[in-house]
């Protein structure tokens, strides 16, 4: 049987979704561990997309194959029975068994924000990063139209040794005012490596009057990492939701 996994973590302690050969913490090998206890034997767990260390989701998407007896919600009930208290289980559905969290996603939404306020809101601390400082945020939104549509991200991938094709289609950057909050909402079909962070970073530089928002068109021109702005601190960026056709 397959089934789909509608997963929420905090991020903040681990090293990212992926299982890793030197380390136990990782969210997909937490989730894993619990279910190889649940249907007796090695359960692998496939992902929407790999979260990097720090960054946490609301709507992280999963699929697994095996037999239980239990029903969706009674695996649910045992998954966030014996999971870290960081990491739940929001909805386990019985789904076609060609099913493929990451293989048939269309687009994911992903929201990275800032703490504008000079004053650190202690509860908030390891899901915000803090910038110093007002943002230009008209400035930002004409950075935003230009990043926006199909391109090729080169110049916004953090890992060169990434060799995939880099060109990736963002339906839609939302830059919102939330009291002491600024919210940047990214939607697209799949982003590359770091891309999320780097694209934060290099609108809050245009924010900031580094660069103007017209030179986001020389910046992808460019297909040079360098020529984007910085990356921006992990645990200001949450995977709020995965779609699918």
């Amino acid at each position: 049987m397959n089934y789909k996994f509608l997963i929420q973590y905090d991020g903040s302690r681990y090293k990212g979704w992926q299982k890793q050969g030197n380390t136990s913490q990782t969210i997909q090998a937490k989730l894993e561990n619990v279910l190889a206890g649940l249907a007796g034997c090695p359960v692998e767990l496939h992902g929407s997309g790999r979260t990097d260390a720090g960054v946490h989701a609301a709507g992280q998407v999963a699929n697994a194959h095996f037999q239980t007896d239990k029903t969706p919600q009674q695996i649910r009930d045992y998954v966030n029975r014996y999971l870290p208290q960081d990491i739940a289980v929001l909805e386990v559905t019985a789904v076609d068994g060609r099913f493929h969290s990451r293989l048939h996603a269309k687009e994911k939404t992903y929201c990275y924000r800032i703490w504008q306020n000079p004053v650190r809101d202690v509860f908030s601390r390891k899901y915000t990063c803090m910038e110093a400082g007002g943002l230009d945020t008209a400035a930002m939104c004409d950075a935003a139209a230009l990043l926006t549509g199909e391109h090729d991200f080169t110049s916004f991938c953090g890992r060169r040794s990434f060799k995939k094709s880099k060109v990736r289609i963002v339906s839609n950057i939302r830059i919102e005012q939330a009291q002491n909050e600024l919210l940047l909402w990214f939607t697209g079909n799949g982003f590359l490596p770091y891309m999320v962070r780097i694209l934060a970073g290099t609108l809050v530089e245009v924010g900031q009057g580094k660069r103007t928002a017209g030179s986001m068109v020389s910046v992808l021109e460019a297909k040079d990492r360098e020529a984007a702005g910085k990356t921006m601190p992990a645990c200001g960026l949450t995977l709020v939701s995965v779609t699918y056709g």
